[in-house]
């Protein structure tokens, strides 16, 4: 009987930790978006280490120098600087010198001071306003600008900024299509007046569905611009030198389109499955990373898949919690038997191990769900 009971105990035992990885693994997805007009430091570094092969290589100084400190993982992730537990916080929640990574330690690099990409702006103009909706959720966005004689040489502390936002924005409408960089909340409102030079604008997003709020920094200067962009290399590869518009990227999902072998039939809208890449662990020769597929869509998928081309150099070595076919380059992950399932605004991951030859850059993958 005492062996028999033991058995039964070890099996419960195994049962409970089964239930729990699933719970772990499937939560709240999260909203994700950055300013755009006037360009997010994250936005236009982005924007400016675009490369044919898909890997970000920022030319800006202050853009690489983030880089140095954060990773290339924060240009891949260009719109996830948030905090889960923001509710809308400011001051004495975010503290001085953190503000343009919103305290989050994976942008921390953005905090920095240099030569950031500069926005060219007329003080007192309508301006059109546009906000990334990576994926949208409801909220209200509030923009502040820096106080005159503001010091561009320190990291941004709330006291350099104006005391109230000179424009707020209720629950604005989604253009575009979400979970690209063509879906966006826009809109036109009043710069602020009697501002002549270097400036920031500070955005802050703040969610009404949940506690998620976004953070960050554009850097502007009022010199009787109308929304030019320097300190971004042209579409030729080479910095900029006076003020031309930037090209808004157009493609349709991340910075490069991976090819994938098969693509199921989903009852959701385009966009409402991503998959997030995040290397979490490097060594000589390779890294471990966790891609987390999230359903932004309004049902729930039965199954799904993530796929992105390898980049050179590198090779899969394992996958644990999905199944793994390639094809050349063209790599693909699908489901597990155990979670294919994934709630509507909910998550699921998968890890693997790659093995690598020369950097370890990391990929930009798709995700359908079905």
């Amino acid at each position: 009987m005492t062996r028999r009971r033991s058995t039964i105990l070890a099996a419960v035992t195994v049962l409970l930790a089964s239930l729990t990885a699933v719970l772990l693994t499937t939560g709240t997805a999260e909203a994700h978006g950055a300013m755009m007009k006037p360009g997010s430091r994250t936005f236009l570094c982005w924007q400016d280490g675009l490369s044919s092969t898909g890997e970000i290589k920022p030319q800006n100084p202050a853009c690489a120098a983030a880089v140095g400190i954060s990773g290339a993982n924060s240009l891949y992730n260009w719109f996830s600087v948030l905090r889960s537990d923001g509710a809308g916080r400011t001051r004495g929640f975010i503290p001085d010198g953190k503000l343009c990574s919103g305290g989050n330690p994976n942008f921390a690099g953005f905090d920095g001071v240099g030569n950031w990409p500069l926005t060219h702006l007329t003080a007192g103009a309508q301006f059109d306003f546009s906000y990334n909706a990576w994926a949208a959720h409801p909220g209200w966005f509030y923009t502040y600008v820096t106080k005159d004689g503001w010091n561009p040489n320190q990291p941004l502390t709330w006291d350099s900024l104006e005391d109230q936002p000179f424009l707020t924005v209720d629950h604005p409408p989604v253009t575009g299509s979400v979970g690209t960089v063509e879906g966006q909340y826009k809109w036109s409102g009043a710069l602020p007046t009697n501002k002549s030079g270097r400036h920031i604008i500070y955005s802050v997003w703040k969610r009404s569905d949940s506690a998620e709020t976004f953070y960050g920094c554009s850097d502007v200067t009022f010199d009787g611009g109308h929304g030019e962009v320097t300190g971004v290399k042209d579409p030729g590869g080479n910095p900029t030198t006076t003020p031309t518009t930037p090209t808004t990227p157009t493609t349709p999902t991340t910075p490069t389109t991976p090819t994938t072998p098969t693509t199921p039939t989903t009852s959701n809208p385009p966009g409402s499955c991503m998959a997030m890449y995040e290397i979490t662990n490097t060594w000589s020769g390779g890294y471990q990373a966790t891609v987390t597929v999230m359903n932004h869509g309004t049902s729930a998928y039965t199954s799904w898949q993530v796929g992105w081309t390898l980049p050179a150099g590198q090779t899969i070595g394992s996958v644990w919690n999905g199944t793994l076919s390639q094809s050349g380059s063209a790599v693909t992950v699908r489901n597990a038997n155990w979670n294919g399932q994934v709630a509507a605004d909910g998550t699921t991951t998968f890890g693997l191990v790659v093995n690598s030859t020369g950097g370890n850059a990391a990929p930009s993958p798709t995700c359908q769900g079905s």
